[in-house]
């Protein structure tokens, strides 16, 4: 059982950048290929990164391609969301997941005018 710790979302302004964090405890790290995910209130969760195993591989959707950087650590079985350029529409639960089976609580990231 993999158990996901996000942080580091909160309030920035339009234009600001924000790095969430995910910490991996429970599993092999580096036997899942990892992600982030999106939810806005009223809105579909929307697949917004990923990154394989060994990080040879990203996926971006289009909405955040040219502002967000999906990275990983291995070593310390963290995967990290550096979110520049961000948006209002960029408002959302971020939630952390490992091969889309197991998923973190999200933390809340919020782009004010």
């Amino acid at each position: 059982q993999v158990q996901l710790i996000e942080s580091g979302g909160g309030l920035v302004q339009a234009g600001g950048s924000l790095r969430l964090s995910c910490a991996a405890s429970g599993g092999t790290f580096d036997n899942y290929a990892m992600g982030w995910f999106r939810q806005a209130p009223g809105k579909e969760r929307e697949r917004v990164a990923a990154i394989s195993r060994s990080s040879v591989s990203r996926y971006y959707a289009d909405s955040v391609k040219g502002r967000f950087s999906i990275s990983r650590d291995n070593a310390k079985n963290t995967v990290d969301l550096q979110m520049n350029s961000l948006k209002q529409d960029d408002t959302a639960v971020y939630y952390c997941d490992a091969a889309l089976r197991y998923w973190g609580q999200g933390t809340q990231v919020t782009v004010s005018s």
